[in-house]
């Protein structure tokens, strides 16, 4: 493991950024450095084997693209999301009243409702709103949204092994954003399920659904949320590096739907079910693809103007 010293660090800057939004930047410095684990936990996922690569500096932003600031993206170009064009879009059983969960299933995922009308501004549909949630990631947006409000803004958004970089800060073997102390009901470090899923949520970290984007504690280089609260979109195609049959079959299936890597985890993730809100961590989603816990944050080749 490197040791304190052999590590690179990382330099907080702020800038002012669009319209009436703030958002940090964080300069990340290159260099050698991996991306993945040699002990991954789901290997169908393709958290391995862990590769040694070299990153050019870069920056990120300390957290995830608020619906505020997507709302400003909407006004001042009248975007139309993926999910408003498709008239539907998939929402979290739990998060909807009774009456709405016996309908609208989606095959095969039955915690899954397709829901008319669900969007960016009404994430669990009709009746539903983010007056209390501008501070919130914004969700139901697909990858290609993704890009069109990173196209506005002047940035990106970043590769697998630079969001891999960042969580773990430099080149440091950690299995979360803020060390390898497992979270627990007791113990929180991030807004993921409390209890049992899908069964009992505790609420014990005080959200159901997503958390205002600046909740919990940053890491020590001042990102929020790289674990848990929404899954955010990467650059890159998703594919698993291995030669198995059961590689080959995932690997055609993510290429006939143009699969898009995740990172992160979110909300809904818990150690029984998803966990998936390790630093290895992945899964692929088609780029049209939107839900109640996707949403993404932009990276820079260069210091965006203040």
């Amino acid at each position: 493991m490197p040791t304190r010293q052999e590590w690179q660090p990382i330099n907080r800057l702020t800038p002012l950024r669009t319209g009436r939004s703030a958002c940090d930047v964080i300069a990340v410095k290159g260099g050698a450095t991996f991306v993945g684990t040699s002990e991954p936990v789901l290997p169908m996922d393709g958290e391995g084997p862990r590769r040694a690569i070299t990153l050019d500096d870069f920056y990120l932003e300390a957290e995830a693209v608020t619906v505020a600031r997507f709302a400003e993206f909407v006004e001042s170009t009248g975007y139309v999301t993926e999910a408003e064009t498709f008239g539907c879009s998939a929402v979290f059983s739990g998060l909807l009243p009774d009456a709405a969960r016996a309908t609208h299933n989606i095959a095969g995922t039955p915690r899954w409702m397709q829901i008319d009308a669900a969007s960016w501004n009404r994430p669990e549909g009709p009746g539903s709103s983010t007056g209390d949630r501008l501070e919130h990631p914004v969700t139901q947006v697909s990858w290609n949204d993704a890009m069109a409000f990173a196209a506005w803004a002047g940035g990106r958004l970043p590769t697998e092994a630079e969001w891999e970089h960042a969580a773990r800060g430099g080149n440091r073997s950690r299995r979360y954003p803020w060390g390898d102390a497992e979270p627990r009901d007791d113990t929180i470090f991030c807004n993921i399920w409390q209890g049992r899923f899908p069964h009992e949520n505790t609420l014990a970290d005080g959200f159901l659904g997503t958390a205002p984007a600046r909740s919990y504690d940053p890491t020590d280089d001042g990102f929020y949320n790289l674990a848990g609260n929404v899954w955010e979109w990467t650059a890159e195609p998703f594919r698993v590096r291995s030669v198995s049959k059961a590689a080959k079959i995932r690997n055609l299936q993510a290429a006939k739907n143009i699969e898009k890597i995740l990172k992160g985890g979110s909300f809904l993730c818990h150690e029984s079910y998803c966990y998936r809100y390790r630093i290895a961590a992945r899964i692929g989603l088609s780029p049209d693809s939107a839900a109640s816990n996707v949403g993404f944050r932009l990276a820079y080749d260069r210091m965006p103007a203040m």
